[in-house]
């Protein structure tokens, strides 16, 4: 195997756990997100500022799902 192609292959290993790092640190964020959810919900008083920090980590979630399927899909080629 030529220098070129070890230093490729190098690379290509190196872009793979970011990726693999990325996507884990997005899935413990929406698991960090789901457990302030419960939390919240769970709660006797509902106020505004409970009913916007649910709204808060809906987007968030549904942010951090968006990226971990582009991810996914980089991985794939």
């Amino acid at each position: 195997m030529s220098e070129t192609s070890k230093d490729e292959l190098i690379e290509a290993q190196k872009q793979i756990i970011g990726i693999l790092f990325e996507i884990i640190k997005r899935l413990q964020e929406n698991n960090d997100l789901d457990e302030e959810y419960i939390q919240i919900i769970s709660m006797d008083n509902k106020t505004k500022q409970n009913e916007q920090r649910i709204e808060e980590i809906m987007k968030e979630r549904k942010e951090n799902a968006a990226i971990v399927g582009r991810l996914l899909e980089k991985l794939e080629t």
